[in-house]
């Protein structure tokens, strides 16, 4: 699935032209989707391909096309403190963006199969927090992963607020999907090679929206040949966090107001480094006239004499022009980690500064 937009040259360039085909139409969407990088979850020697809007798979590692990913986070319908479960977790790309979303008091758990892709996403997970600068700039909802298979879910599992399913759905497998849900959840799933979005509406009443069509491999039936019973699977506790852990979240969240405000302060309209727009030149060119007739085709060119030497003319200023802004578009102004500056900052003893920073490398 995928190529419904043309590639990008780099993580921001993607998100705009899903931006630009209306697979991106919400703010908060596009923010956690600019926030990790697509790249960061290939495999090394395929990360010339992360930019493209198409589906990667080696071996049990899996990541589905820009374009689905962008339509399965625009209708969930994700907001701050809500809970989420991801059957079919796989990398933990969809799972990580979720939890930006969702914020420090939501709840983001995923069922995974494969028990080396839950070892991939969590090496993934633990890159993004020690290394990405958007871990900073957001207070993120960590997903939890657990092995099994998602149609063996403990049937006395808490319901969650939005649930995704990233494999095909048989029509015999949709209720037990449903009943997953709380009243007023949406699940979003691949069912009959549309993939859908369901609304519990009330105990027993739903509602059901085909959003376009995919093309998913179908979900793995559990194999009960070894042992003849069933593995159910325990999805974690929802966890109450420490009064440490809300006292930490409450000081960077007094952190980052100063900042902004500060930012606002300086700026007026809170922008650092206001973008440079470059000026663009018109080039006057010769005007072609193509005329049809019958099977045949005939082309007249109309030349102004002065076109050659204004035409030259335009070339050298343009080329001026190009060498007077090159050195400033070549060498932008590196990010600031405002809020790690921030921090280190602070009269306080270095354990104390490290934690409020989750003990992060940069």
């Amino acid at each position: 699935m995928g190529g419904a937009v043309s590639a990008g040259e780099d993580n921001d360039e993607l998100i705009d032209n899903l931006k630009e085909a209306q697979y991106i139409r919400t703010e908060l969407v596009e923010q956690a989707f600019r926030a990790i990088d697509r790249a960061d979850y290939y495999l090394e020697e395929f990360k010339d391909n992360a930019y493209k809007d198409l589906a990667w798979k080696h071996g049990n590692i899996h990541l589905s096309a820009p374009c689905i990913y962008s339509e399965v986070m625009e209708a969930l319908d994700l907001q701050p403190g809500l809970s989420f479960l991801n059957l079919g977790s796989g990398t933990g790309y969809l799972s990580s963006m979720v939890g930006l979303i969702l914020g420090p008091f939501g709840v983001n758990h995923g069922v995974e199969l494969h028990s080396d892709v839950i070892e991939y996403a969590k090496q993934k997970l633990d890159f993004f927090i020690k290394t990405s600068d958007s871990f900073d700039k957001f207070e993120f909802c960590e997903p939890s992963f657990v092995t099994g298979n998602c149609l063996e879910i403990s049937p006395d599992c808490t319901q969650y607020d939005r649930v995704y399913c990233g494999a095909g759905v048989q029509k015999e497998h949709e209720d037990y999907m449903k009943n997953l849900l709380k009243v007023g959840g949406i699940l979003v799933m691949p069912l009959e090679e549309k993939l859908t979005k369901i609304t519990r509406i009330g105990p027993s009443a739903w509602e059901t929206k085909k959003i376009l069509a995919v093309s998913f491999a179908p979900l793995i039936q559990p194999n009960h040949a070894d042992s003849g019973k069933s593995r159910l699977v325990h999805l974690p506790p929802v966890a109450v966090r420490s009064l440490q852990d809300l006292a930490r979240i409450a000081i960077r969240g007094t952190i980052k107001k100063i900042i902004h405000q500060e930012t606002m302060g300086k700026n007026g309209n809170g922008l650092k480094n206001p973008p440079r727009f470059k000026r663009r030149r018109v080039r006057r060119r010769r005007m072609e006239t193509i005329v049809f007739l019958d099977k045949e085709v005939f082309a007249s060119r109309i030349s102004n004499p002065s076109d050659d030497n204004n035409n030259s003319e335009d070339i050298e200023d343009e080329r001026r022009e190009e060498e007077e802004t090159k050195p400033s578009e070549l060498k932008p102004d590196p990010p600031v980690n405002f809020l790690r500056e921030k921090v280190l900052s602070l009269p306080l003893p270095d354990p104390l500064k490290y934690y409020l920073l989750y003990y992060r490398e940069k």
